[in-house]
Formats: structure tokens, C-alpha cells, sequence
């Protein structure tokens, strides 16, 4: 499978927009958040290249390792979205003539929509942790990029529920309901608490204007 983080940007743009299954939405959520991440490592080094920020500059060292960490993450998990699902289309394509045939084709059905769950949750979650950074990024940052501290927050939410909606859509295909339940659950919180900080990181940076 082409590595997508090695692509130029209108390269990965034009396998997104191919027929091709993958890369999908989810992958697309992951790179949302490494863009993300990255906007906010700009605001922080635009904070720490300024002395007169000097009261700011432990806060600003530690999101701008959170989030060049975090940038780094989000390419991987990009790449292991699109591995996921290109594991649930395999299993679907396994026989399924006989009944040891069917038996073992649902179980890789099974174990592949997990896994193809559980790979955008932890983008929706990187994105959630490295957003809720981003409240102090906006009150102490460098004030003439806080526009870029808004596109961040912006884009870190966008990752949250495009990842989200991916964890929806196959969650369906999993049998085990107490893990149903968890990721449920766990969706319903990263949605409130990512779109509570949205809205309250974009207020305060149009406050700013």
C-alpha cells in the first residue's frame, strides 16, 4: 500500500479522490489533525521566537512537543486507517462455500470491523487531548497568529468527527455489545467536549479581532 505521508500534497488529493476505497474518510481525519498539530507548533514557535513572550515559554515548549508528537501520530494513524479498512474489504472477500469457510470468514469479518473501529477512536482521541491544549495556546500565544490557533482548533475538531463518524459507521459490524457500548459512549463524550472547546477557542480568538 503507497505510503501517504511520502506523497505530495496533490498526489494523496488525487487517490482521496479516486474510486478507490482508501484512502477514506478516515485518513483524511488523521491528516486533518496532523495539519492541525502542525498550526499549532507554528503558534507556538512564533510565541518562543519572541523574548517578550518569555513568561510564556514553558507553557509554549510543552504544546509544541505535544503537538509535533501528536503531527506524527496522526500520519501513522493515517496510514493504519487505510489498512484497516482494506483488511474489513479482504475479509469480506473471503470464501464462504462451506461452513468452516463461513465460520471463519465472520470471525475475520469480526476482528477486522473491530479493528477498523478502534483505529480512527484513537485518532478522534489524539485529536480531543492535543485541542484541549489549545484554550492556553490562544490566552498566552503569540496574539498576531491566534488566527492560526483558530484554524488549528478548527481543524483538530474536524478530525475528532470525521473520525468518529468512521468508528459509526462500522460499529454496526461488531457483535461484542459491551464493546459497542464502551465506544458509544466514549463517541458521545469526544463529540461534546471537542465541539464545547471549537466554540470556545474560535469565540476567543474573534474576540481578539
Amino acid at each position: 500500500m503507497t505510503n501517504f505521508s511520502k506523497l505530495p500534497v496533490d498526489g494523496f488529493l488525487g487517490d482521496v479522490a479516486s474510486e478507490a476505497p482508501t484512502p477514506g474518510g478516515g485518513t483524511a481525519a488523521a491528516v486533518a489533525g496532523a495539519l492541525g498539530a502542525a498550526l499549532a507548533e507554528m503558534v507556538a514557535a512564533l510565541t518562543l521566537s519572541k523574548e517578550r513572550f518569555a513568561d510564556a515559554h514553558a507553557v509554549m515548549r510543552s504544546i509544541s512537543g505535544s503537538a509535533r508528537e501528536a503531527r506524527q501520530k496522526f500520519l501513522h494513524l493515517a496510514q493504519e486507517d487505510s489498512e484497516a479498512y482494506e483488511a474489513v474489504v479482504a475479509a469480506r472477500r473471503l470464501p464462504k462455500e462451506t461452513d468452516e469457510q463461513k465460520a471463519a470468514r465472520q470471525q475475520a469479518i469480526e476482528g477486522a470491523n473491530r479493528h477498523a473501529t478502534e483505529v480512527p477512536m484513537r485518532t478522534a482521541r489524539l485529536a480531543a487531548s492535543l485541542l484541549a491544549t489549545l484554550p492556553e495556546l490562544v490566552e498566552k500565544g503569540n496574539p498576531n497568529a491566534l488566527s492560526d490557533a483558530g484554524s488549528a482548533a478548527i481543524l483538530l475538531e474536524s478530525a475528532v468527527e470525521g473520525a468518529l463518524l468512521n468508528v459509526g459507521i462500522i460499529l454496526p459490524g461488531v457483535a461484542d455489545a459491551a464493546f459497542v457500548g464502551q465506544m458509544q459512549s466514549e463517541t458521545a463524550t469526544l463529540q461534546e467536549n471537542s465541539q464545547r472547546l471549537r466554540s470556545q477557542i474560535v469565540a476567543a480568538v474573534r474576540k481578539s479581532f
